[in-house]
């Protein structure tokens, strides 16, 4: 099997199964609230993870909220900010290339009222920063919503010269981040970042599927989203899951530990398959500068879909559009925003990797493409 397609989800390593396995055993299921002996043992334990999450991302213990998966983040995040910080404008500023997660909440912040101010973004899927500049300086400005990492073409946000407009031109405006296609590939210190809010998810980086983190900056104050016993300093209430947090842990751990190797055999395996596709007259639609662990492509005279089952044939898992939309069998509306036309989007393939890809892999893959080209294309 061939998997390319670590941007949807990841298969959980085996540090992480060993880690679940260990959470499991007879002294560490008690309910950190428990006052008894397995109650303190698990409660330690969590707080520990915690602790170890924290360090790694570069922020307090405090900062750390550990959620479900990023989009419950991405739910906490924008509601709660605005919901809390009523008297700090209308305003928010974003583009029409976040994932969903971002851009429902928009939508309903706009049906409560909430003017939503959506930037252009160029072919390399940034967004125009003398647009953000102009609206920053109108003033009204809340909160500003962007995407580190792009999931469908990953174009990388230029964070650093968004936070110097916004500290020279609207120093109040908070900064929600997305940052769950960074995560484990690029460095990323959140007191360094200058943003205020951050999510991030577990199963792409592979732990488990339910199990996400929200970063809320000290000093920035926002409405719970999960109210209950009052857990996690009565930002997100429920029993905590040492068990998912203890696996999140441990897979960011590696990721950090092997995120100079992986960067290199990636970028290998990205340039290798850039090269091949474009002599075979695909059209790459990632830009050039674009995380490594991204390839969005578009195949000349197969639609997607199809391109995605003939792959299959040969136990080979790319994707379409984002997980998320995937369903809904509609054109990528990254792609679309991004000025790619209608047509050569309906052609578009993701190939996502991850530090257990091999270039081996990607020479096979190139192989099959030209397999699948000499059975199934009738030129005339």
């Amino acid at each position: 099997m061939i998997y390319f397609d670590n941007s949807a989800t990841t298969r959980p390593s085996p540090l992480v199964i060993q880690s679940v396995k260990d959470c499991l055993g007879d002294d560490m299921f008690g309910n950190p609230g428990s006052l008894h002996k397995l109650g303190v043992k698990a409660d330690n334990a969590y707080r520990a993870a915690v602790s170890r999450t924290a360090e790694l991302l570069g922020a307090a213990g405090n900062e750390i909220i550990f959620t479900s998966c990023a989009t419950e983040s991405a739910n906490t995040a924008v509601n709660g900010y605005m919901s809390r910080n009523r008297r700090s404008g209308r305003t928010v500023i974003s583009t029409r290339t976040e994932h969903k997660a971002t851009l429902e909440c928009l939508a309903k912040l706009e049906q409560s009222g909430a003017n939503v101010v959506y930037v252009s973004v160029g072919s390399d899927g940034k967004p125009d920063l003398a647009e953000i500049e102009k609206i920053l300086g109108m003033g009204d400005c809340a909160l500003m919503c962007f995407t580190l990492v792009n999931n469908e073409t990953g174009s990388i946000l230029p964070i650093d010269d968004i936070v110097a407009i916004k500290r020279r031109v609207s120093p109040g405006t908070a900064i929600y981040l997305d940052c769950v296609q960074a995560l484990g590939k690029i460095n990323i210190n959140l007191h360094m970042t200058g943003v205020d809010m951050c999510s991030f998810s577990g199963h792409k980086i592979h732990s488990l599927k339910g199990v996400g983190v929200l970063y809320v900056r000290n000093g920035c104050r926002i409405d719970p989203y999960i109210l209950g016993g009052g857990q996690q300093s009565g930002m997100r209430s429920g029993t905590q899951s040492l068990l998912l947090a203890e696996s999140f842990k441990v897979a960011l751990e590696e990721a950090c530990d092997t995120m100079e190797q992986s960067y290199k055999t990636v970028s290998s395996i990205n340039l290798y398959l850039r090269e091949e596709l474009r002599k075979r007259g695909c059209r790459i639609l990632s830009p050039d500068d674009a995380l490594p662990y991204v390839l969005n492509v578009a195949f000349d005279s197969f639609e997607s879909e199809t391109m995605l089952h003939s792959l299959e044939i040969y136990d080979i898992y790319v994707s379409t559009v984002s997980a998320c939309s995937s369903k809904a069998k509609k054109v990528s509306y990254v792609l679309l925003e991004c000025g790619v036309d209608r047509k050569t989007a309906a052609n578009a393939v993701r190939l996502s990797f991850s530090r257990y890809n091999t270039l081996d892999e990607a020479e096979e893959f190139i192989s099959r493409v030209d397999e699948i080209y000499s059975r199934f294309l009738v030129r005339h």
